[in-house]
C-alpha cells in the first residue's frame, strides 16, 4: 500500500471541532475554557485601571471627566477590544503554525513507522554525507523560537497603544507626543498643530515631516541615476568595515580571556581606525594597491560613470561593462531600499481601512505622492482628509534646496521691505504742512542741523546696528547660524513689520477706507497669507540626507479619527523601515567568553567550517601582520570521496 493513500492529520481551520487548527476546544487546552480565563483577566485589568483613575482624580473631575458617555463602559470596552486583538494575535502566531509543525512531523514520523525495511546502502551514504549528528530538530526549534519572539513583540507593543490611549483618554486632548510616541520622537523633523483657516474653530491643520536618516534605514536607499561604480564601492565599504568591526571584537575577546580590561568605547574606535591602513589606502593609481584587493582596477575603470541607463545603439551584451551592470541589476540594489519604503506604506494604510484615490509614485525622481482624495480645492474638501509626500533626498539635492529657499527668503524681505517703505511714504504724504504727529516730526523742529547730520551718519552706516520701529534685525553672523540658517529672527522680525504696518494704517484711517487704503490692506493680506504659507514648510537646512515624509492632515478637533489613525500607521512604517536611534554607549559592554554559547546554531554536530571570502582575499593577497592578532584559519571546500587527499581551491577572488 503506498504510503500516500495512508490518512493524514487533520488540515482544516474550526472553532469547536478538537482536532481542528485554532479550535478552542483544541486537545492541547486539555480542558481549558478561553472565555472564561479571558473574562478573568479583563475583569482585573480593568479594575485596576479604573481604581488608579479613581484615586488619582478628585471627584469633580472625575464627574466631567467625559460628557459622551460613562467612564466605565468606555475603558472596559477598549481594554476588551485591546485584549481580543492581542489573543487573536497570539492565536494566529503560536497555535497555528505550532499546530502546523507538530502535524508535519507526526506525518514524518508515521511515514518513518510504515517503511520497515531499508536498504543498507541509503543509510551508508547518509552517514557519509554528513553523519547522524547533522540531521536534527533545528529548523523546528528556530521556528518555535521565532514564534514566542513575534509573541512576545505583539504583546509589547500591545501594551504600549493600551497605555498610550489610556493618556490620551485621561488628558482629554491629542498633541505632537500622542501623535508620535516617544521611541521614535527623534526622528520628528517639524509638527505644527494650528487652525483651520476655513473653520478656525471645528477643524484643525495638523503639518508633520519625519526625517529618517541614511544610516537608520533598513534597507539603504540610492538614486535612479547613481552610478554602479558607487554602489560597489559602497558595497566593499561596507564588507571592510565588518571585517574591522570583526577583528576589533576578537581582539577585545582576546584582552579578557586573558584578565584584562575589555577595550572602551573610545578604544575601540581607534582600534578600528589603525586598522583600515589594512584592507584599503589612497593610491588610485597603482593596480596592486591595497583599496583593489577585492575588486581589480580594470573593472572600475570600465564602469566609471556607468548608470542606470545604457543608449540602445551602444549596448553590447558581450562587453564587460554591459555584464557588471547585469549583475548589479539582478541584486536589485538601486531599487531595494525605495521600492521597499513604497509597499511599506501603502500595505499599511491599506490595512488600517485608511484609503487613498491618488497614488503618484514617480519611481527615477525618488518621491511617492499618496493623498485621500484627488481634488485639491481646499473649499471643497471634506474636513477629515490626508496627504503624504514620501522623498528621498541626498546632499546634492539638499545642496541646490538651499539655495533655493535662501533666495526665497531673500525676496520676501524684499517684498516686506518695499511695502514698509510705501506705507511710509504714504503715512508721510498725508501729513499738514509742520504738523506734529510723531517723533519725528518734533526732533525735526526741535534739533539743529548738526544733530540731523549725525543722525543720517549713524542710518547710513553698513557696520551699524539696524533698527526700525520694531526692534533689532535679525542676528544671523554666528558660525552656528551662518552654516544652518533656522531664519527664526527674520520670520519674527518679518510678522512684526506686517502687525506693524496693519496698525499704522488702522491708526491713519480708523474706519474709513480710501482707495490707497484698500490697495495697501490688499497687499498686506496677500503678503501675510503667502508668508505664512512659507513658513509652515520644513526648512532644507535642516534635513538630513535620508528619506523625509511630509503629511498634511486636517481633522475635526472632537473627532480627531485621521489623526489616531495616522499615528498608529506612522509608528508601524517607522517600526518596519527603520532601524531606530542607537546611543553607542550603551553599547560598550560585549558579552564575556564564558556566556558565548557554542550551541547557538542549533547544531549538535562538530564545530563547523566557515568560510569568508572576502577576508581569504585580503590574507591571499596581502600577507601582512594584522597588528599582532591571527585569525582563523580559512579551509577550502571538503572532498567528500573516499580515498583521496582534499583538492586545495581558490576561493576565486584573489586576481579581485
Amino acid at each position: 500500500m503506498p504510503l500516500n493513500q495512508f490518512p493524514k492529520s487533520p488540515n482544516k481551520v474550526h472553532p469547536t471541532t478538537p482536532s481542528a487548527v485554532g479550535s478552542r476546544e483544541s486537545i492541547a487546552q486539555e480542558g481549558r475554557d478561553k472565555v472564561e480565563e479571558g473574562k478573568i483577566i479583563l475583569d482585573e485589568t480593568f479594575d485596576k485601571v479604573l481604581n488608579h483613575i479613581q484615586t488619582k482624580l478628585p471627584e469633580e473631575v472625575l464627574k466631567e471627566l467625559d460628557v459622551m458617555g460613562g467612564l466605565k463602559e468606555k475603558l472596559y470596552n477598549y481594554i476588551n477590544q485591546t485584549y481580543v486583538n492581542m489573543f487573536n494575535r497570539y492565536t494566529v502566531t503560536m497555535e497555528d503554525e505550532f499546530m502546523k509543525k507538530v502535524r508535519e512531523f507526526v506525518d514524518k514520523e508515521e511515514s518513518k513507522g510504515l517503511a520497515r525495511y531499508t536498504p543498507k546502502e541509503i543509510v551508508e551514504i547518509l552517514d557519509k554525507i554528513g553523519g547522524a549528528d547533522k540531521f536534527h530538530t533545528g529548523e523546528i526549534e528556530k521556528s518555535i523560537v521565532n514564534m514566542y519572539g513575534h509573541l512576545q513583540g505583539h504583546i509589547q507593543r500591545g501594551v504600549n497603544d493600551l497605555e498610550t490611549e489610556t493618556n490620551s483618554i485621561l488628558r482629554q486632548k491629542t498633541d505632537v507626543g500622542a501623535f508620535v510616541r516617544g521611541e521614535n520622537a527623534y526622528a520628528i523633523l517639524k509638527c505644527v498643530f494650528k487652525d483651520n483657516e476655513l473653520r478656525p474653530k471645528f477643524v484643525d491643520d495638523v503639518k508633520l515631516s519625519i526625517n529618517i536618516l541614511e544610516s537608520e534605514l533598513i534597507s539603504p536607499m540610492y538614486h535612479y541615476q547613481v552610478t554602479v561604480e558607487s554602489i560597489m564601492k559602497d558595497t566593499i565599504q561596507k564588507h571592510i568595515q565588518d571585517l574591522i568591526e570583526k577583528q576589533v571584537q576578537q581582539f577585545n575577546d582576546d584582552l579578557v580571556d586573558k584578565g584584562k580590561n575589555e577595550l572602551s568605547s573610545s578604544e575601540k574606535m581607534f582600534e578600528k581606525v589603525k586598522r583600515i591602513e589594512n584592507f584599503t589606502d589612497d593610491d588610485k593609481e597603482d593596480e596592486k594597491s591595497k583599496r583593489y584587493t577585492i575588486l581589480a582596477k580594470k573593472f572600475l575603470d570600465k564602469i566609471e560613470g556607468l548608470r542606470a541607463e545604457i543608449d540602445v545603439e551602444e549596448m553590447d551584451p558581450l562587453n564587460m561593462r554591459e555584464n557588471i551592470k547585469f549583475i548589479i541589476d539582478e541584486e536589485n540594489i538601486r531599487n531595494r531600499g525605495y521600492n521597499t519604503c513604497v509597499n511599506s506604506i501603502t500595505s499599511i494604510l491599506d490595512t488600517s481601512k485608511l484609503g487613498y484615490q491618488v497614488c503618484d509614485n514617480m519611481k527615477n525622481a525618488r518621491i511617492c505622492r499618496i493623498a485621500e482624495y484627488e481634488e485639491t480645492d481646499r473649499v471643497v474638501l471634506p474636513d477629515e482628509r490626508y496627504t503624504i509626500r514620501m522623498a528621498y533626498y541626498d546632499q546634492n539635492q539638499l545642496k541646490e534646496a538651499k539655495k533655493e529657499y535662501d533666495k526665497q527668503v531673500a525676496a520676501f524681505t524684499t517684498e516686506v521691505g518695499m511695502l514698509w517703505d510705501v506705507v511710509h511714504a504714504h503715512y508721510e504724504s498725508k501729513k499738514r504742512f509742520r504738523s506734529l504727529q510723531d517723533f519725528d516730526d518734533l526732533s525735526a523742529r526741535l534739533m539743529n542741523k548738526e544733530w540731523k547730520k549725525q543722525k543720517k551718519a549713524y542710518e547710513d552706516d553698513p557696520d551699524g546696528v539696524m533698527w526700525n520701529e520694531v526692534g533689532e534685525m535679525y542676528n544671523e553672523s554666528s558660525f552656528v547660524e551662518k552654516n544652518n540658517r533656522t531664519y527664526e529672527d527674520r520670520f519674527k522680525n518679518l510678522k512684526n513689520k506686517i502687525t506693524y504696518l496693519r496698525n499704522v494704517l488702522k491708526k491713519m484711517h480708523g474706519y474709513q477706507n480710501p482707495v490707497e487704503r484698500v490697495i495697501l490692506d490688499e497687499r498686506l493680506s496677500f503678503l501675510e497669507k503667502r508668508f505664512n504659507e512659507f513658513a509652515h514648510l520644513v526648512n532644507p537646512h535642516h534635513i538630513q540626507p535620508g528619506l523625509v515624509l511630509d503629511i498634511d492632515i486636517t481633522t475635526i478637533k472632537r473627532k480627531r479619527y485621521i489623526l489616531k489613525s495616522m499615528a498608529n500607521c506612522l509608528n508601524e512604517f517607522l517600526y518596519s523601515i527603520s532601524k531606530g536611534f542607537a546611543d553607542a554607549a550603551f553599547a560598550t559592554y560585549s558579552r564575556r567568553r564564558s556566556t558565548v554559547r557554542a550551541d547557538i546554531d542549533q547544531s549538535f554536530g562538530d564545530e563547523e567550517i566557515g568560510e569568508d571570502l572576502f577576508e581569504t582575499a585580503y590574507k591571499q593577497g596581502h600577507e601582512a601582520d594584522m597588528s599582532g592578532i591571527e585569525l582563523p584559519e580559512i579551509s577550502g571546500s571538503v572532498n567528500l570521496t573516499p580515498g583521496q587527499a582534499p583538492k586545495k581551491r581558490s576561493s576565486g577572488l584573489k586576481e579581485l
